[in-house]
């Protein structure tokens, strides 16, 4: 099997279909029902004329005609160009005729498995509902700063999803994974492959000077691991590091806040011994987990919002401002209370946490 090809980051992500068949975008525009046939609004002939050198088509290739929808078109053909575009993405993998980044970003493997085998889970699952899309740039670097929490980390891959789905340009989300993350088999090729990348201020930086969209979650595992008693109450942002990030790129801050993620596995215990013996920073015990064994650990199907709150602009700022260790706190605690009212505001405002 040959080797994928590993191009440099700044080559721009939407050209990297070269030498494969070119992957069709994930959304397609229901087909318009109407009176005319799609041949007549196209050609607009006299009445009793038909265009010159254009046979009358029959009532079968009426049928066929694009935005006219037929049995073909509603069946058959779209199952068709399905098998056809798998078949495709199969060749292209065992060719090694496809390209990751220098991070192992995988952009046709991430849209077209990764992202198809969490979508359920986003769209019928969790049913999350976004607000404030539109504070996300169409282009250039931007951090998204989130409250983490859940237990198991779901709440990031629901915020990738949210972003790509419901972005005009279905831009793609980079997010800042701990340590462990990269310690763990086959998760560890995952992340990386879904566009993931260690949570350093190095990779940040890089990441959003090329036009990145990056996101990070500065509780990290106190966010979490916290018990249930404290759920939506924000834990420590750290040193302000990613405050540090953004102003060196010079990108803005996007506060986000998660309201649905703190119930699915309510955590009512940790067992911290075993956590220690198995190298985890925490061990959740829940009301279901470890009592029902591999059962236990299916989340609930809790309602989910997400909501981007308005970018905090930091390209005003000098170069040395990076090194203020005064202007990081306030920046810091300014995105902070952002988000913890924002939870506030949202818990407020939902009927139930199922519904």
């Amino acid at each position: 099997m040959a080797d994928a090809k590993v191009i440099p980051f700044d080559e721009g992500a939407a050209d990297r279909s070269r030498g494969g068949a070119q992957r069709p975008s994930r959304r397609r525009a229901a087909p318009r029902r109407t009176s005319e046939p799609a041949a007549v609004r196209e050609v607009q002939p006299l009445p009793g004329q038909a265009a010159a050198g254009t046979p009358e088509p029959d009532e079968a290739e009426r049928k066929e005609a694009p935005g006219v929808p037929g049995p073909r078109a509603e069946g058959g053909g779209g199952l068709e160009r399905r098998i056809a575009g798998g078949l495709a993405f199969l060749r292209r993998r065992l060719t090694g005729e496809y390209e990751v980044d220098d991070f192992g970003y995988d952009k046709e493997l991430t849209d077209q498995v990764l992202m198809t085998m969490v979508r359920p889970l986003y769209e019928k699952y969790f049913r999350v509902e976004v607000k404030g899309i539109e504070n996300i740039p169409a282009d250039g670097g931007a951090l998204i700063v989130a409250n983490h929490s859940g237990t198991l980390p779901l709440d990031g891959v629901m915020m990738q999803v949210a972003v790509h789905d419901n972005h005009p340009a279905e831009r793609h989300l980079r997010l800042l994974a701990a340590d462990l993350v990269f310690m763990l088999p086959g998760i560890n090729e995952l992340a990386r492959k879904a566009g993931h990348t260690l949570a350093c201020a190095e990779d940040a930086e890089r990441l959003l000077e090329r036009g990145e969209l990056v996101g990070v979650m500065p509780e990290g595992f106190k966010g979490i691991g916290k018990p249930f008693s404290e759920r939506y109450k924000l834990q420590r942002f750290g040193r302000g590091g990613f405050v540090s990030t953004a102003l060196r790129a010079g990108t803005p801050i996007i506060p986000c806040s998660i309201v649905g993620a703190e119930e699915i596995y309510p955590m009512i215990g940790n067992a911290k011994t075993l956590a220690r013996l198995l190298g985890f920073p925490y061990f959740p015990v829940t009301p279901t987990f470890p009592w029902l064994g591999p059962l236990g650990m299916v989340p609930l199907p809790t309602k989910w919002t997400i909501q981007f709150g308005e970018p905090i602009p930091t390209d005003g700022y000098p170069p040395e401002a990076a090194e203020d260790p005064m202007l990081m706190f306030n920046l810091t605690d300014q995105v902070r209370e952002q988000i913890q009212h924002t939870l506030y505001k949202l818990l407020v405002q939902r009927r139930s946490v199922f519904f």
